[in-house]
C-alpha cells in the first residue's frame, strides 16, 4: 500500500516542502531513497523501537521510503516522526485519510517519545503558506510553531497521542501561543529594558553615551577607540537598554533564526528583545558568518536585527573581518559551496572597540606616553581595512575618566539612565518608520537606499558648504559622504527637526575621529 506524506526541510532559515512516499508490499527488506544523510538512514532503529515499545507492530515486508525532491539532500531527525505514520498509515495501523493534509515534523527517541527539532517556525509559516490543515510537532515546539497564526498546531509528547489522534480516539490539544503581539507591534514599552546594564551606571563618558545614543536611534555602525580601561566594552554592553523593541515582524524574524540554529529557550515562543552577540576574537570566518556542513547560521546573522559586538577588533584575523563588509552594506549573507548555496538574513548594527595602539596609549591618555615605533602604529590600524573602516559611520575617541569622577565620594550630577535615553530613541525611530512607510524593508536611517537619501537628507547652501569643506579636508569617500548625511538625519529627527541644521551636519562630521587622523 502507497501512502503520501508531507513534512519540511531548511534552506538557510526558510522552509521547502518534502513529500514522504512510503510503500509497504511483499518481500522482507527497507530501502530508503532520496538522497538521506546519516541522521536520516539511523532512523530505522529509532523508528523500529518507537513502533514496538508503544505495542504496535513494525512490518516484516518490503519498506521503500522515498523522500522527495529526490536530487536535494535530507539531513536532520525531523523525519522520524513522518517515516514512522507513513509506515503505520501503509500497513493499515492508522487511517490513510487522517494523514492527508498535515505536515508532521518530529525527532523519535526508542521510548516513543518525540524531541523537539529545530526550524518548526518556518516549518509552520511554510505549512501556513502551502494550505496544509494542520501541523503536528513535538510539545516542545508547540508554542513556537503556533506563532504561525492562522494554522491549527498541535503538539504530541509521544507517537502513541500522535497515532491516538489520527485514529480518532483522542484529539491532541490545539497549541496557542500566549505572547501579547500586539504590544511588540506597537512598540508600547518606553522604559528601560529589565535586567540589562544600565547607562547611569557609567561615569563620565559623555561623548561616547552621545554617539550610541546616535546609533541606537539610526542604525548606524559605531567604532569606539581609547586606551584599555576606558570603558569601552562597558559602553558597548549597555546599548542593548537603549534600544527600540523590535516591531512583530523583526521579532518573527529573530525567533526564525534562533529556531533554526536550535538556541530558542525549551517551550520558548516569541523572542521579544533585540540580539546581542559579541564573538570572541578567535572565532573563524564561518563561524562569524556562517556555513558549515551542515549549514547553519553564524554569529551575523544571529545578530540580525539587533547588535554584533566585535570586541579588540584588530585582534580578529582579518580575513574574518573582510567577510563582514557584504553584510554591512547589503543586510544580507549569501553562502555558495560545492553542495549548497544558502541566503541567510544579516542587517545588524556593528559595533567594534579597539585600542588606539598595540600598547594603548597613543596621543589618548593624559598620564601615560605610548611606546610603540609609528611604524607599529601603522601596522596595527592597518588590521582593519580601509574598506571596513570606512563603513563606521560614527567613528569615537573613548578617553580615560578622571579619578575624581570614578570616586564614591564624586558630588557631580548623576549619569542619565537608559529609561530616558531610550524614550528619545523610540521617539526618533518612530518618525523615521512613518518616513519611510512608503517603503519596504527600510526601517531606520542606516538603510536609507541612495534615491531616498537625495530626497531625505536635503541641506541649505550653509550646510553643503560645511559639507564640501569636510570633503576635502579629511578626504572622505564618497561612502562617507552618505553616511555623515545619514548621521546627520538621525541627529535631526532626535532633535524633532524635521530639516538638517549647519549644528546636525557639524556634529556628524565630529564623529569621524579616525578620518580626522
Amino acid at each position: 500500500m502507497l501512502v503520501h506524506l508531507q513534512s519540511a526541510a531548511l534552506n538557510g532559515v526558510d522552509a521547502y516542502l518534502i513529500r514522504i512516499e512510503v510503500d509497504v508490499g511483499k518481500g522482507g527488506q527497507y530501502y530508503m531513497v532520496g538522497l538521506p544523510d546519516n541522521a536520516v538512514r539511523e532512523s530505522w532503529k529509532r523508528m523500529e523501537s518507537a513502533i514496538r515499545s508503544l505495542g504496535l507492530v513494525m512490518p516484516r515486508q518490503r519498506i521503500i521510503i522515498n523522500l522527495a525532491p529526490a536530487d536535494k539532500r535530507k539531513q536532520g531527525s525531523g523525519f522520524d516522526l513522518p517515516m514512522s505514520v507513513g509506515i503505520l498509515a501503509a500497513s493499515g495501523q492508522v487511517p490513510e485519510a487522517a494523514v492527508q493534509g498535515v505536515l508532521f515534523l518530529g525527532e523519535l527517541a526508542l521510548d516513543g517519545s518525540l524531541r523537539p527539532v529545530p526550524g518548526c517556525l518556518s516549518a509552520a509559516l511554510l505549512a501556513r503558506e502551502s494550505g496544509s490543515r494542520a501541523l503536528i510537532v513535538p510539545l516542545a515546539n508547540a508554542r513556537e510553531a503556533a506563532l504561525a497564526r492562522g494554522l491549527v498546531v498541535h503538539g504530541a509528547a509521544n507517537l502513541r497521542d500522535v497515532v491516538a489522534h489520527l485514529r480518532g480516539e483522542t484529539v491532541l490539544e490545539q497549541a496557542f501561543d500566549q505572547f501579547p503581539l500586539p504590544e511588540i507591534a506597537a512598540g508600547q514599552a518606553m522604559g528601560g529594558q529589565d535586567g540589562l546594564p544600565d547607562f547611569s551606571e557609567v561615569r563620565g563618558q559623555v561623548v561616547a553615551k552621545r554617539a550610541l545614543e546616535i546609533a541606537a536611534a539610526g542604525g548606524h555602525n559605531c567604532l569606539l577607540v581609547g586606551p584599555p580601561g576606558a570603558g569601552k566594552t562597558m559602553l558597548a554592553r549597555r546599548l542593548p537598554g537603549i534600544l527600540p523593541p523590535p516591531t512583530l515582524e523583526e521579532a518573527l524574524e529573530t525567533t526564525r533564526i534562533y529556531s533554526v540554529a536550535g538556541m530558542l529557550p525549551p517551550g520558548g515562543g516569541l523572542l521579544a528583545t533585540r540580539p546581542f552577540r559579541a564573538p570572541h576574537h578567535t572565532c573563524s570566518d564561518v563561524a562569524l558568518v556562517g556555513g558549515g556542513s551542515p549549514p547553519s547560521p553564524g554569529e551575523a546573522t544571529l545578530a540580525h536585527r539587533g547588535v554584533l559586538y566585535l570586541d579588540e577588533m584588530p585582534e580578529f584575523r582579518r580575513s574574518v573581518l573582510e567577510v563582514l563588509r557584504q553584510p554591512v552594506e547589503e543586510g544580507r549573507i549569501a553562502i555558495a559551496r560545492a553542495r549548497y548555496a544558502v541566503e541567510y538574513p544579516a542587517a545588524f548594527m556593528l559595533i567594534g572597540s579597539m585600542n588606539p595602539c598595540p600598547c594603548g596609549y597613543a596621543t589618548q591618555h593624559p598620564d601615560k606616553a605610548c611606546i610603540c615605533h609609528p611604524a607599529a602604529i601603522q601596522r596595527y590600524r592597518g588590521r582593519i581595512s580601509g574598506p571596513l573602516m570606512d563603513r563606521f559611520d560614527l567613528q569615537v575617541d573613548v578617553h580615560p575618566v578622571p579619578v575624581a569622577e570614578l570616586s564614591q565620594d564624586y558630588a557631580g550630577p548623576p549619569g542619565e539612565n537608559s529609561r530616558c535615553i531610550r524614550g528619545r530613541v523610540i521617539a526618533a525611530r518612530q518618525q523615521q518608520l512613518q518616513r519611510f512607510e512608503a517603503h519596504p524593508g527600510v526601517l531606520h536611517n542606516a538603510r536609507m537606499p541612495l534615491t531616498l537619501l537625495r530626497k531625505v537628507c536635503r541641506l541649505d547652501t550653509s550646510g553643503s558648504a560645511l559639507l564640501q569643506t569636510a570633503m576635502k579636508r579629511l578626504q572622505l569617500s564618497a561612502r562617507g559622504y552618505e553616511r555623515i548625511l545619514k548621521v546627520s538625519r538621525t541627529i535631526a529627527d532626535l532633535d524633532s527637526s524635521p530639516n538638517i541644521q549647519v549644528e546636525h551636519l557639524a556634529e556628524a562630521v565630529q564623529y569621524r575621529s579616525l578620518d580626522r587622523g
